[in-house]
């Protein structure tokens, strides 16, 4: 009986990872399909909210690109606990290149609360001359285009506020790989989804572009002072307030900063602990988004059972989940990965008929089980002739 009841547990938890993975591409497809913003007719002011705390990898690439903004009137407000922090000593390297830009530097001393980075951003948002306000971290890196694509829906009525999905960008070493993978497609998902099944209620860190009465109508920067997911809480503030928290088609690098197993997986937890006070349904639901766990029980209790056929089937369905193929819709490689899981599928209710029927030799039940692999080892082979990239490991190659 036990058997039976993890073999449950694990095909249960296939079928809602499965499940995610639809509701995955489904949110990928509507987000790429939606029509940009015409230009817009007038450009305000914009204030860049930039908070620092010590030097990090490619600190001064990052902050440069925050400077080299095609975009004809903005500022750069910094903010450190005191003027010894050693970014500032970048800041001004960076100002020696683009002299134009005007910049502006704001000093919050030790905090005094929970949140250090809000600290500083209350007394930068003191300075700020425009009514467009950009908060962004640090440890992200954006284009030429960034200011005038994430402020231009602040333009539309009804819009208080703008975030923007962000890619991994690693900085060498395993673990830095790892997360900045998890960072471009887990995370990602994840919001996707989200916005797909009820809007966007909460904003992203890295970047958030905001209306100045938006942001007077919640309380401003203060009351975020006492919240470590202050990008969560502020999004949902604006959201409750009657605006609309809108995700932008722009897509920020976001720099990993771990390049340990330690710091990676305290970055995870931290994340996870978020998550948790934030959106606990979310957290919850989100142990049945993960194939793994489920695929290696299944196996396990296959194996356990003399039935290795239904555990080789469970194996193949996580790796048809796991597989690293490009996800953009329409591609070759988008119908390669479909086909490989249509073909983990098709193998797993051949391994239940079988066990069902438990056939005998020559029988009609034997038959069809042999038809139906020959069809799965056909599939196999359609599917290995179609795409133009092959994903090993980490390791990407394309043939042109």
């Amino acid at each position: 009986m036990l058997t039976w009841s993890l073999l449950i547990v694990s095909i249960a938890g296939l079928v809602c990872s499965t499940g995610f993975l639809v509701l995955i591409v489904v949110a990928a497809m509507r987000f790429r399909a939606r029509a940009p913003l015409p230009p817009a007719v007038e450009q305000p002011g914009v204030t860049l909210l930039k908070p620092l705390c010590g030097l990090e990898p490619n600190i001064e690439e990052n902050l440069a690109s925050f400077f080299d903004q095609d975009y004809p009137n903005f500022e750069i407000i910094f903010g450190t606990r005191d003027d010894k922090d050693p970014a500032l000593a970048v800041v001004r390297v960076i100002q020696q290149r683009f002299p134009l830009v005007r910049v502006k530097f704001a000093f919050s001393g030790e905090p005094e609360h929970p949140n250090a980075k809000v600290c500083s951003l209350v007394k930068m948002y003191q300075q700020a001359a425009h009514d467009l306000l950009v908060i962004s971290d640090s440890d992200v890196h954006v284009t030429r285009d960034y200011i005038r694509e994430v402020t231009r829906p602040l333009l539309e009525p009804g819009v208080g506020m703008v975030s923007c999905i962000y890619r991994g960008v690693p900085t060498g070493g395993l673990w830095s790989r790892l997360e900045a993978l998890g960072m471009s497609v887990e995370m990602t998902s994840g919001v996707m989804v989200a916005e797909l099944l009820e809007g966007m209620t909460f904003a992203l860190g890295p970047t958030m572009a905001i209306r100045r009465d938006a942001l007077e109508a919640v309380g401003g920067m203060a009351p975020l002072v006492e919240y470590c997911a202050d990008d969560y809480v502020l999004g949902n503030e604006v959201h409750l307030s009657g605006r609309k928290v809108v995700l932008s088609k722009y897509v920020v690098d976001h720099v990993v900063l771990g390049r340990v197993f330690k710091a990676s997986m305290l970055h995870q937890l931290r994340w996870m602990k978020s998550t948790r006070f934030s959106r606990p349904s979310g957290h919850l639901g989100t142990v049945l988004t993960f194939a793994m766990p489920f695929g290696i029980l299944g196996a396990v209790v296959g194996a356990a059972t003399g039935k290795p056929v239904l555990a080789t089937s469970l194996l193949g369905w996580i790796n048809a989940y796991f597989s690293s193929y490009s996800r953009e819709p329409g591609a070759l490689l988008w119908w390669h990965r479909w086909l490989g899981t249509g073909t983990a599928l098709w193998t797993v209710i051949c391994a239940v008929l079988i066990v069902i029927h438990e056939c005998q030799e020559g029988s009609k039940e034997r038959q069809r089980f042999r038809g139906a692999l020959i069809l799965g080892a056909a599939m196999v082979g359609v599917s290995g002739f179609l795409g133009s990239a092959l994903i090993y490991g980490l390791e990407h190659y394309a043939w042109k």
